[in-house]
């Protein structure tokens, strides 16, 4: 590993599980280590990121990074991580606000209450989320680490292991979709090379930019990118822009809202009307509380998960689709 590991460390911090923000699918180079804590390449920097609860206290603990980006300014790097995870928004307040009226969403707050939504690098959640489309997350995260491996740059071993930065807009722009070939990312392979010439006319420019833009006009130029629909929109919007409010929906959420709160699978306008008024500013936190906790219900509880009835049903989704 190129570059010396430094810690850094957040006190008292509620409202924080590393299996749910790194196993909810809003981000896919992060994985599970033995000891419970979780290893991924962020900025092109190896990071370890773990959590110790107090004992005898409730929802309470400290966070420690161990990595090498910005290992030389430790102000720098508390200031990164800290927007990075997100530790600076009030999640209790938060989840009291989704659970006063809302008996599905307490249960899904109890399940999954240690979600943090990630601020992620804008470039990398876009061609990530293109590559997610009509696709499950371990195929997913094998698409991308190839990619990374292909194209990326070599930023050193990990247990013998080879790691990579993820590829910038100026290498992927010059390649042909035939040069994705190996990435096996088939028709989405086009998709990442038209979007990465589009997103380097400007630099990047307007997605380094995003958080400052609307979201309506933000939501259009991504729209407007080979690729992106809807749902990829959204996705990139809630973890990387900091739009928070915006319900991403895909089959899988089609099903959560159809099983969980008795809503027509086919009514899209009335899950995005249903997310504006009930969950407002908070929706992309709402969607995914709800994901996660039928992910873990039908990994804990397959009985409670098949009275859902959430498997059956064959409607494909026109757009990505979340594997459970």
């Amino acid at each position: 590993m190129s570059g010396h590991l430094v810690k850094t460390a957040f006190r008292e911090v509620t409202d924080f599980d590393p299996e749910d923000i790194f196993e909810c699918g809003q981000c896919f180079r992060w994985r599970r280590q033995s000891d419970g804590s979780y290893s991924g390449i962020v900025e092109g920097s190896f990071a370890n990121v773990s959590y110790a609860p107090y004992e005898n206290k409730y929802n309470i603990g400290d966070v420690k990074i161990w990595g090498n980006l910005f290992a030389s300014d430790a102000a720098k790097r508390e200031r990164y991580w800290r927007n990075y995870l997100d530790l600076d928004r009030n999640y209790t307040q938060i989840k009291r606000i989704l659970t006063t009226e809302d008996a599905v969403m307490r249960r899904a707050v109890r399940a999954s209450s240690g979600i943090r939504i990630l601020n992620q690098n804008k470039w990398e959640t876009l061609i990530s989320f293109i590559i997610s489309q009509n696709n499950n997350i371990p195929r997913i995260r094998g698409c991308i680490e190839i990619l990374c491996r292909e194209h990326g740059h070599s930023i050193g071993l990990l247990k013998g292991e080879p790691l990579y930065s993820f590829p910038s807009v100026d290498r992927l722009s010059v390649l042909r979709p035939g040069d994705l070939d190996v990435c096996r990312l088939g028709y989405r392979a086009r998709f990442v090379s038209e979007t990465a010439k589009r997103v380097a006319l400007d630099g990047g420019e307007t997605l380094c930019d995003a958080e400052k833009t609307p979201t309506a006009e933000l939501g259009a130029y991504l729209l407007s990118l080979p690729g992106v629909g809807p749902k990829v929109a959204n996705c990139v919007m809630l973890f990387s822009m900091k739009k928070s409010e915006v319900f991403p929906i895909d089959i899988w959420m089609r099903r959560v809202m159809a099983g969980v709160y008795g809503m027509s699978e086919r009514n899209l306008s009335g899950m995005q009307d249903y997310a504006e008024r009930n969950f407002g500013e908070y929706g992309g936190i709402a969607q995914q509380y709800l994901f996660n906790y039928v992910r873990k219900l039908k990994r804990d509880n397959p009985a409670a998960y098949e009275r859902l009835g959430l498997d059956a049903t064959s409607e494909k989704d026109d757009e990505a689709e979340r594997m459970i």
